[in-house]
């Protein structure tokens, strides 16, 4: 009797867990058993392993094979596993020395031929790896880079089966046939989900934001200061105008100011990122804040996740520490936009599925986006709108109540004027200049809250806003009183307190003033304070 085993990582959303692979030789009728618990796509993995060992130029047994999963209680999908299985097979037929493989976690999946193409959510399941306690991983030679990311953790990356075999058993190690000159390495397949290009408003690299200058918006002061101080404090944006305004051309200009991923930070997001299939080859850490833009027909389960099995994650946690720009909001749906409630507060959404329950991360910036009403020519300021006074109320309570109460920022974008769009030599502060304040306002405020769970204003609760961070006396007088004339909620109070110590970071104050929180409470009511809507003029 021949027995050998390894370890694998089995992803339950971001989060894995460490797989024993357990292989078990005994006399008898040739068969092959695999047990723990496995879905349809590693069942296959039987023919994968058996024809990968063979052109492999490796025996196969001739034996009664079981194959273990254990923990069995930890559901089991994916291809990922096709590496450890193979040589726990080979370990218990002796091919390979059983002690060898005990301490080594492999990941990667095996073509019919032995070569070991990659999977998606190589960070988290070496992630997973290293919390276990193990330092040795094998990963495909085009994800090395990727698990490499992980510090305290040797990574060995192969090409083929055949690679991995000389590795552990002291042989020369083969070298494999390079492909065609001028042709796309097919190995590389693996690391994206079909579907995930550009079409789907993600851009998780970043590769559009040094297109995207923030002088090019003619106009819109306000609306530029609403989408500075958005992006200093992390609070959420609600844009509201006509067609043609620039809504979507600040959104998309709004990731480039926010300041750079920290080595935490940026872990978090390529660990979704890889699981998603969104991780491209040849950038394996995502550094810069992330972008996605669902088009307006995106189901509740595209928002936040969800799917057939396992979930997968949705646009909320592919915008984590990022931003998510619903474009045409009052378009979605409204279980897709109430849904919304619950990351919004959390910064995480859990999945409840009866394959299990997953958490994915969802600290996201929101950015919504509407026009006035369904021909989006209304105003207050002129009759160009057609619209029946019951339809633009009807289009208008689209957005619930409880939605919009957890967006901090609202403005009224205007349009854009023929002297304002024709004037030339007249640009609005560049993404640069606007980007350097930005990120002084967030090390002001990460300063602040050094020694608590938070980093950025968005993040602290109203309590520890009202006992701790109060703003100077008298400044908040106005904003109670409008929570007194049902003007404001408790948790609007809150929110205008947090855009007040956004906006005295910005403008270098130790604590809130008056005009800080009259900006403050103009940007979250859109009624005029009497306060300049510039970051520069409150300096």
């Amino acid at each position: 009797m021949g027995f050998a085993r390894t370890c694998a990582v089995a992803l339950v959303g971001v989060e894995g867990v460490v797989v024993e692979v357990q292989a078990d030789l005994e006399p008898g009728v040739a068969a092959f058993t695999l047990v723990g618990l496995p879905d349809k796509s590693l069942t296959e993995s039987k023919d994968r392993v058996r024809a990968a060992v063979v052109n492999s130029g490796s025996a196969w047994p001739q034996k009664k094979l079981t194959v273990g999963l254990s923990p069995a209680s930890v559901p089991k999908g994916g291809s990922g596993f096709d590496l450890a299985v193979a040589c726990a097979v080979l370990g218990a037929a002796e091919r390979i020395d059983p002690r060898v493989l005990s301490d080594i976690v492999m990941i990667g999946e095996l073509g019919l031929d032995g070569r070991v193409r990659p999977v998606r959510g190589v960070l988290p399941a070496v992630l997973a790896a290293a919390d276990a306690g193990y330092e040795q991983v094998v990963v495909p030679e085009c994800a090395a880079a990727e698990a490499s990311l992980v510090p305290g953790i040797s990574v060995l990356g192969v090409r083929s089966l055949r690679q991995l075999i000389a590795v552990l058993t002291d042989e020369p190690v083969p070298e494999e046939d390079p492909d065609e000159q001028g042709r796309p390495d097919p190995l590389m397949a693996g690391l994206r989900m079909p579907g995930t290009g550009a079409a789907t408003g993600m851009h998780s690299m970043g590769a559009a934001q040094h297109d995207h200058e923030l002088a090019d918006v003619v106009g819109q002061h306000s609306a530029r200061t609403a989408v500075e101080v958005a992006a200093a404090g992390g609070h959420h944006l609600f844009l509201e105008g006509p067609p043609g305004a620039g809504k979507t051309m600040l959104a998309e200009r709004l990731p480039a100011i926010l300041p750079r991923l920290t080595k935490g930070e940026s872990l978090e997001v390529t660990a979704v990122h890889s699981v998603a299939g969104l991780l491209p080859p040849g950038k394996p850490l995502v550094d810069i804040a992330p972008y996605c833009a669902p088009h307006h027909s995106a189901t509740m389960q595209a928002l936040v996740g969800g799917g057939q099995g396992i979930a997968r994650p949705g646009a909320v946690s592919l915008a984590h520490r990022g931003v998510l720009f619903l474009d045409e909001t009052p378009e979605f749906g409204s279980q897709a936009l109430d849904a919304l409630r619950q990351p919004l507060e959390a910064g995480h959404v859990v999945i409840a599925r009866s394959a299990g329950v997953v958490r994915f991360p969802a600290r996201f910036l929101m950015v919504l986006a509407a026009n006035p009403c369904p021909c989006g020519r209304f105003s207050q300021r002129d009759d160009l709108c057609e619209c029946p006074p019951s339809m633009i109320r009807r289009y208008q309570a689209r957005l619930s109540g409880p939605l919009l109460d957890r967006v901090d920022l609202r403005v009224e974008v205007d349009r854009v004027t023929r002297s304002e769009l024709t004037e030339r030599g007249a640009r609005g502060e560049s993404t640069e200049t606007v980007a350097d304040r930005v990120r002084a306002a967030r090390e002001r405020a990460a300063a602040r809250l050094a020694d608590t769970p938070w980093r950025t204003n968005s993040e602290v609760p109203g309590r520890e806003l009202r006992s701790r961070w109060y703003a100077s006396l008298g400044a908040m007088d106005e904003a109670e009183r409008s929570l007194e004339r049902g003007a404001l909620t408790a948790r609007g109070l809150d929110r205008v307190l947090r855009v007040a110590w956004t906006v005295a970071d910005l403008v270098g104050h130790d604590r809130p003033g008056a005009t800080d929180v009259a900006l403050a409470l103009q940007l979250r009511t859109g009624v005029p304070r009497g306060v300049p809507m510039a970051i520069g003029a409150l300096s």
